[in-house]
C-alpha cells in the first residue's frame, strides 16, 4: 500500500527526477539499528532531541574525517613520487565534509518526523548543494590534472602549455553544464525544452561562426601537432611564398614576421589547409645555402672547385659542420653548372650570406681568370638593303 501511494505521488509530479526519487527511497528505508535503541530511550520520546543527537553524531564524524582520516591519507600520498594525489586529498576535505554533514541533515529530518512535502524540498536543496560542491571539486581536479599533464607533455602530446587554457576552459564548461543539468533535475525541472533550444541555438551559432570555429579547431590541431614553434622560419606554399619568423601561435591565428619587418596575421584555417615548409625544422636549426654558378666550357673543373671551396672557407658566416661542398650538377646549354653548398646557423641569415658569397665568388673568378658565360647572340646580315633612288 505504501509503495502504491509513493508511486501515485511520483506520478502527480510534472517531471520525474530519478535522482531525487532514489534519495527519497533511501531515506524512507532508514531504520534505527537495534544497538541505538537504548540511546533512543535515554533521549526520550522527543524526535527533535533525537534529530539533534544525529546532527551531533555526524558533526563528530566530520571532525574525525578531518582530523584523523584525511591526515592519514596525506601521509600516505606524501610517500609517492607524484604530487597529484597530495592535491587530490587536499581538495577532498571540503566536499567530503559537506557530504557527511548534509547526509546527517537528511537523516535528522527523518528522525525528526518532517512531513514528506517539506522533506522533498529539503532533499532538493541538499542535492543542489552537493552537486555544487562536487562540481567545483571536479573542476579543480580536472584543472590540476591538465596542468600536471602539460608539465609532462612530450613532443606530440595534445595537452601542452600552449593548449592548456583551451582544455581547461572546455573541462570547466563541461562540468558546469552537467552540474546545471543535475541541479535542475533535483528540483524536478524539465530540461527537454531547454536542451532543444540549446541545440537550435548551437546550430545557428555554428553556421554564423563557422569560420571562427574552423580557425579554433585548426589552432588546436596546430598546437597538438606542432608543425612549427615560436621562432621558426616557415614558408607557406598557398600564401604566395610567404616566408617569415613565427612570433605568436594563438587559438585563432598565427603571426609571422616577414623579412620586410612586416607582421602578417594568418588564420589558422588557412595554415591548416596549406603545406608548411619549416626551414628551422629537422635535426638542427642550420639552413643550407646554394650558390649556383656556371663557367664556360673549357674551364679547369678542378680549379673551379678549389676557387669555390676557398670562398666558402674564407667566410665567417659559414658553419664548419656540416662542411661546405661543391657539386658539378650538369652540362648546361652554354655553361658547366656548379653549385656551392654550405650551411648557416639560422635561416634568417640566408639573404645576407648569399649576397656575400655571390660577391666573393665573382671576385675570385675574376682573379683566377675563370669565365662566367652569358647569353650571346650573333646577327648575320644576308645582304644590305638597296638605297632608294
Amino acid at each position: 500500500m505504501a509503495e502504491q501511494q509513493a508511486a501515485d505521488a511520483l506520478q502527480t509530479k510534472p517531471v520525474d527526477s530519478a535522482l531525487t526519487s532514489k534519495v527519497e527511497q533511501l531515506i524512507d528505508g532508514i531504520d534505527m539499528p537495534d544497538q541505538l535503541e537504548p540511546l533512543a530511550r535515554l533521549l526520550g520520546n522527543h524526535p527533535w532531541i533525537q534529530a539533534l543527537a544525529v546532527l551531533l553524531a555526524f558533526f563528530t564524524l566530520v571532525k574525525i574525517v578531518q582530523w584523523l582520516v584525511l591526515p592519514m591519507l596525506q601521509r600516505l600520498t606524501s610517500r609517492t613520487e607524484t604530487d597529484f594525489d597530495d592535491i587530490l586529498v587536499s581538495h577532498l576535505r571540503r566536499p567530503l565534509s559537506w557530504t557527511i554533514g548534509l547526509v546527517g541533515v537528511l537523516i535528522a529530518s527523518v528522525v525528526a518526523g518532517i512531513g514528506s512535502d517539506y522533506r522533498g524540498v529539503l532533499i532538493s536543496a541538499v542535492l543542489s548543494m552537493l552537486i555544487l560542491v562536487w562540481t567545483l571539486f571536479a573542476m579543480r581536479i580536472a584543472r590540476q590534472a591538465l596542468i600536471t599533464s602539460s608539465r609532462r607533455a612530450q613532443a606530440n602530446s595534445i595537452v601542452r602549455p600552449q593548449t592548456l587554457p583551451l582544455f581547461t576552459n572546455l573541462a570547466a564548461i563541461a562540468f558546469i553544464v552537467f552540474g546545471v543539468y543535475f541541479m535542475f533535475n533535483a528540483w524536478h525541472v524539465d530540461m527537454t525544452a531547454w536542451l532543444a533550444s540549446a541545440g537550435i541555438a548551437g546550430i545557428a551559432i555554428g553556421f554564423a561562426a563557422k569560420d571562427t570555429l574552423a580557425n579554433l579547431f585548426s589552432g588546436v590541431f596546430i598546437m597538438a601537432d606542432s608543425p612549427y614553434k615560436i621562432g621558426d622560419y616557415i614558408v607557406l606554399d598557398d600564401g604566395g611564398g610567404l616566408r617569415g619568423k613565427v612570433t605568436h601561435i594563438g587559438i585563432r591565428s598565427t603571426r609571422v614576421l616577414t623579412r620586410d619587418d612586416v607582421e602578417v596575421t594568418i588564420p589558422n584555417s588557412i595554415i591548416g589547409n596549406s603545406k608548411v615548409v619549416n626551414e628551422s625544422g629537422g635535426p638542427y636549426e642550420k639552413f643550407r645555402i646554394r650558390v649556383n654558378v656556371g663557367v664556360a666550357y673549357g674551364s679547369d673543373v678542378d680549379k673551379v672547385r678549389a676557387a669555390l671551396m676557398s670562398v666558402a672557407e674564407a667566410s665567417r658566416d659559414i658553419c664548419d659542420t656540416p662542411e661546405p661542398r661543391v657539386r658539378f650538377r650538369a652540362f648546361g646549354a652554354s655553361s658547366l653548372d656548379f653549385v656551392l653548398l654550405c650551411w648557416v646557423d639560422n635561416p634568417e641569415l640566408r639573404g645576407r650570406v648569399l649576397d656575400t658569397l655571390n660577391t666573393a665568388v665573382y671576385k675570385r673568378f675574376i682573379e683566377e681568370g675563370i669565365e662566367i658565360p652569358y647569353s650571346k647572340h650573333d646577327v648575320y646580315i644576308k645582304e644590305m638593303p638597296r638605297q632608294a633612288d
